[in-house]
């Protein structure tokens, strides 16, 4: 815009014939976007996509120099215009023009003008729409992931409540209908009871491309008995022995197994289960307590490696104090079933099938060489005819990247290009994020358009998952017209790279046609575009949502280890700070929620005393002291 070092101040002139030319582009640009646009959007939704349009004509260009002039000049520097674009620059023009002694010509333009108050009235009455009114101590609301334990306990949703949660979150990927509706039963009898609103957001399932099924390992047991620092056994191992039709009590034993209903009408105390391992050891189970019908405990002196396929013999001492093996070999039930273990380094190959047969670890000759790669299914991805060779695919929220080096008729063979040191085990309904890759899913699956019919009963706000384009938020809407819905608020969760391209029309698609809101859905965004970028982008949609007065939700590991592990980290109290530039925070659950919920209220009303959204407040500093 301007070609000037930044401590060499300007003639007033040149920088307002900068401005003129800004401002005059601006109005062009913005028409242009705008063109067709009236016929959909009217009244105040127009004045915010008008100036969303205008916003997004500014920042086409870089105004870092312009910037710095202003500043030298003592003048606004329009970084935070957002909201009210048009106003913000005239005001600057004007000011510029009258310090530099030259009159401005009178210009004629329809296009709206939003004031700075206007704009933060728009933004906090769509707030309302979406979250209700504030609490008071605070602007920013904050909404809470429900457990399921919140369908079956009232107190639950009460204490959530009472802790300073202002909407609650269902995943409509887990539990079902039922579930759901008395998760909601509670939470509106708490709120009620509190005097208070408590918004419902049920965030729709939507398609979720992960990680096949694993293939099934041979069920094996290993009884460790307990060593001491330096190997020495300590005790026995506890072993608890049940019935088939036993109640089960709850015991701190390590190993259970079901016995075969002949043996169970058999055991007593002191009888021995004889048997020889798996390596062809002999050993055995001593019987020391019978708690309950069915139920007994035995004492493993040694080590033991047991199979379904184990025969056990039941040993009874005779009156001369000896071992009488009893007639009948038994078998052991109720082993622990078991995986596979696929395990990746960095550099390995991998096959991503095209269906979601079994997982299978890699399987090598006698000198280690690769016979045959790891295999892995995959469920809800579709056809994979949009994946290219030298794709990226990324495995279980980023822990382990590939790319695509080969199409085959099975599948695709992918290296591993991040894992991290010793390798990363991949497990079965496990996340696979395509960034670069179109798969042509639907926008709605069939689950999504039967939970429709239940959210447009009974929640408030319906959430739409990886949205990319216009045509994702009018087939949503389409769905909402036809079930007569049109009040139910939408939330379009952008958490890849296309949705935040697309993110201009997005805003102008939905404005006036829902109330409306974005998440930023941080986790899959960090994987599709990488963590070093999701600073930048973050702040970048909370511009754009800003431009259009549109709430935010901001979303995804906030408090997290204080949520789920009862500790609090640096970095996330301040991650909880920026996240006072959204008009939403969502917590995730945990069973230490109640205390993030604690902490997250003292953060943002600590922080809205000095800053709101990105404008600092200048209240007065106690440590600035007072001059005698």
């Amino acid at each position: 815009m301007m070609n000037s070092e930044a401590t060499e101040r300007q003639p007033l002139q040149l920088i307002l014939d900068v401005l003129q030319r800004l401002h005059a582009e601006i109005l062009s640009d913005s028409a242009q976007r705008l063109h067709g646009q009236p016929h959909t959007v009217h009244g105040k939704a127009w004045r915010s996509a008008t100036n969303l349009a205008q916003y997004l004509a500014l920042r086409q260009h870089d105004l870092r120099d312009l910037q710095d002039q202003l500043a030298l000049h003592g003048l606004s520097t329009l970084g935070r215009c957002e909201g009210h674009v048009l106003h913000t620059l005239e005001a600057v023009r004007e000011a510029l023009a009258r310090m530099a002694g030259t009159p401005l010509a009178s210009e004629q333009s329809d296009a709206p003008v939003v004031t700075p108050v206007e704009a933060r009235n728009l933004l906090e009455a769509r707030t309302r729409q979406l979250f209700g009114e504030h609490p008071g101590r605070r602007h920013t609301r904050i909404m809470v992931t429900l457990p399921t334990a919140a369908a079956e306990d009232p107190q639950c949703s009460a204490h959530l409540i009472a802790g300073g949660m202002d909407c609650a979150r269902i995943n409509c990927a887990h539990d079902d209908a039922d579930t759901w509706r008395r998760m909601i039963d509670n939470v509106r009898e708490a709120a009620a009871a509190a005097g208070q609103r408590c918004s419902i957001l049920m965030d729709l399932a939507g398609r979720k491309p992960r990680t096949g099924p694993i293939g099934a390992a041979p069920s094996v047991a290993h009884i460790k008995p307990p060593r001491d620092a330096v190997g020495r056994p300590v005790g026995p191992a506890e072993v608890l022995l049940h019935g088939p039709d036993a109640n089960i009590p709850d015991s701190t034993a390590r190993y259970r197994f079901e016995l075969p209903e002949a043996l169970a009408a058999e055991l007593q105390i002191g009888d021995r289960l004889g048997f020889d391992d798996t390596r062809g050891k002999s050993r055995e189970l001593l019987i020391i307590d019978h708690p309950d019908t069915g139920v007994w405990f035995a004492h493993a002196f040694q080590t033991a490696w047991l199979t379904p396929d184990t025969d056990v013999r039941l040993l009874r001492r005779t009156h001369k104090g000896g071992l009488r093996p009893q007639p009948g070999e038994f078998r052991l039930g109720d082993f622990v079933p078991r995986e596979l273990r696929i395990r990746v380094r960095t550099g390995d190959t991998l096959l991503l099938s095209y269906d979601d047969a079994p997982g299978e670890p890699a399987r090598f000759d006698a000198n280690g060489r690769c016979l045959r790669p790891a295999r892995i299914g995959c469920v809800e991805c579709g056809t994979l005819e949009g994946v290219g060779i030298g794709d990226p695919i990324w495995i279980d929220d980023g822990h382990i990247g590939t790319e695509v080096v080969e199409r085959r008729d099975e599948g695709l063979l992918l290296r591993v290009t991040h894992a991290r040191a010793g390798g990363v085990t991949i497990k079965a309904d496990r996340g696979l994020n395509f960034p670069r890759s179109r798969l042509g899913l639907p926008t709605l699956t069939d689950k999504d358009r039967s939970d429709l019919d239940f959210i447009v009963r009974h929640a408030d706000m319906v959430g739409l998952s990886f949205v990319e384009t216009p045509a994702d938020l009018e087939l949503l809407f389409d769905k909402l017209h036809a079930r007569q819905a049109e009040h139910l608020c939408v939330i379009a969760k952008i958490e890849n790279a296309r949705g935040v391209q697309e993110l201009p029309e997005l805003l102008l698609t939905a404005l006036g046609r829902h109330p409306f809101g974005l998440m930023i859905a941080r986790g899959d965004l960090a994987v599709e575009l990488g963590g070093e970028r999701l600073s930048e982008i973050q702040e970048e949609i909370l511009w754009l949502a800003e431009a259009a007065h549109t709430p935010v939700v901001w979303a995804t590991q906030v408090l997290e280890s204080l949520a789920k592990q009862g500790a609090v980290s640096r970095p996330e109290l301040s991650d909880a700070v920026l996240g006072q530039r959204a008009e939403c925070i969502m917590l995730n659950k945990g069973p230490y929620v109640i205390d993030a919920l604690h902490t997250l209220n003292e953060v943002l009303r600590r922080t809205e005393l000095r800053q709101w959204k990105n404008s600092p407040r200048l209240r007065a500093l106690s440590i600035a002291g007072h001059p005698d």
